[in-house]
């Protein structure tokens, strides 16, 4: 990866907001072959994309992003349990 390109992704990373697919396509002009590489950065691991869903590396799903741009976020502790929920709407669920 070029510096130039590096130095893009990374303000990128830094930047980006939820809904994250239609950032990265709308307003940093991305291709769908790039958001794999934002979302790792973003999630500090290495990511899966499926659909609209992304998993993490155990497999958990960690987001979700629909095409109205409504999305959802879950975050998973050490041991691989639910702790965290947040949605576009507002809503969240902390069980930490």
């Amino acid at each position: 990866m070029n510096k130039k390109y590096e130095r893009y992704i990374n303000y990128i990373v830094n930047d980006i907001q939820p809904p994250y697919f239609i950032n990265m396509r709308d307003n940093y002009g991305l291709r769908s072959g790039e958001y794999k590489l934002v979302l790792s950065k973003v999630y500090n691991q290495s990511v899966t994309i499926k659909g609209n869903w992304v998993y993490n590396t155990n497999g958990n799903r960690i987001y979700l992003e629909t095409s109205d741009g409504s999305w959802y976020k879950y975050e998973y502790d050490q041991n691989n349990n639910f702790i965290y929920y947040e949605n576009s709407d507002g809503e969240i669920i902390d069980n930490r």
